[in-house]
Formats: structure tokens, sequence, C-alpha cells
């Protein structure tokens, strides 16, 4: 039975992504913070669909260093870790909170690698283990007004490019899947005329719904996704990238 770990799974991104790979026959740790009602509701729909499956749910937040010993110890078999948690603040850089942008890196670059750290010994078991980021577009092309956004998700991209390298051997990828403008959660504290006003400016004419984000994310977990790594993948329907 393989395992993946969703860090985010009560988010949008994460929840698609752990419907997906429970289809496909995953059993998993779902990792929530403040989403607990979703996280229970997920589970119990999960253990209804796949009932020879396990899936397990986690609570930490990862914003407190204690967060990355609390999930290591509810870990036993592991083959991919999917970090799809995260936040963003939005206005001008120097009116930005220092505390923000620092709980922002504990996060979402910090305590990721921490954990990263603490599970390659497992992840290295199978010989196919995978180390999946759902980064930005911004990581890679930049937002005005997302500085502290765009540049976490622009480090976990370096990461997975110098990081990949070290574990290749071992028969684990790293890689980042870095989608543009979703219809998430996140993006409806924009008014819909400020959407309308994006999705004319993506080529592809729209927002991204959550399962064409979660498509990549699992196919990055097929065996024969081994030879690709360290990697951004922009899933943008074209838009700044």
């Amino acid at each position: 039975m393989q395992w993946a770990l969703i860090l985010g799974a009560s988010g949008d991104i994460g929840k698609q992504t752990a419907v997906d790979l429970a289809k496909a026959g995953w059993s998993l740790y779902l990792h929530y913070f403040k989403g607990e009602q979703t996280a229970i509701k997920l589970q119990k729909q999960l253990h209804e669909r796949y009932p020879d499956q396990d899936f397990l749910l986690i609570q930490a937040d990862l914003s407190q260093n204690s967060s990355v010993s609390q999930i290591i110890s509810q870990l036993f078999s592991l083959n991919a870790v999917i970090f799809a948690q995260g936040t963003t603040d939005y206005g001008l850089f120097a009116e930005a909170d220092p505390q923000a942008l620092s709980k922002m890196l504990t996060m979402q670059v910090e305590l990721p690698l921490q954990l990263i750290q603490s599970v390659q010994d497992k992840l290295a078991l199978s010989g196919q283990g995978r180390v999946i980021f759902v980064g930005s577009v911004y990581g890679g092309a930049g937002s005005a007004m997302e500085v502290g956004y765009s540049t976490v998700k622009g480090a976990l991209s370096a990461f997975a490019s110098a990081y990949s390298k070290e574990v290749a051997s071992l028969g684990i990828t790293v890689n980042v899947i870095a989608p543009g403008a979703v219809s998430t959660r996140m993006n409806l504290t924009f008014s819909a005329a400020e959407r309308a006003e994006v999705a004319a400016e993506i080529p592809a004419g729209y927002f991204a719904q959550t399962s064409e984000i979660s498509y990549w994310i699992k196919a990055l977990l097929d065996k024969q996704a081994g030879y690709l790594t360290g990697q951004t993948i922009y899933v943008t329907g074209g838009w700044l990238k």
C-alpha cells in the first residue's frame, strides 16, 4: 500500500488532491490546521468510498516549530509528501508586517524543509519517493503587492532544483507544480470585477479548476514520472509564463 502525506488537505487544492489520490488507490495522511470540520468530512467521505484504504488525520500548526516532530511521530510508511498548505498577504512590501513575513517563511519554507530532512529515509525505502510542492506562477514571474508570497514560492523552486540533485540516486524526485489563477477560497477575497479582469488577461480565458492542478500532482506520483525531477511546472493557462 502506498502512503502520501498531504499538507494542507483541508484547502481547496489539497482536498482535490486527496480525492484524486484516494481514487488511484493511495492511503493518505490528511494534515490540517484550522479546517477541522472540512478534514473530518473529507476523511469520512474517503473511508466510505474506499474502505480498503486508510485515511488518517493529522492536526498541526506549521507556524510552530514543534509541528515537525508532531507530524513525524504520526507517520509510518511514506512514499510521497505533497505541500499544498500556504497563505498570502496582500499589500505594499514597504508596509508589510515583519512578523507576518516571518510566519509565511516559517510555514511555507523553513518547516517544510525540516520535515523533508526528517522523512528522507522513509521516502528512499521504496526507491520511488516523491516530494511535490504547490508553488505559484508568482514564484517565477513575481507579483507586486504580494512580494512576500512571491519570495517564498520562488524559494521552493530554488530548493527543488538543488535538493533534487542530492536525492536523485535514492529514487526520490522533487518538483514544484506552480499554478496561475485558480478558483479557490483564497481568490474569493477579490471582487467579481477584479477576478474578471484577471481572467481577461489569461490566454485560456478562465481561472483553473482545482482538478486541473491536482491532475499534475497525481501525474508526478506515477512510477513513469521518475525521470522528471528538479523542475517547476507552470500550470497557468498561458498566463505570465
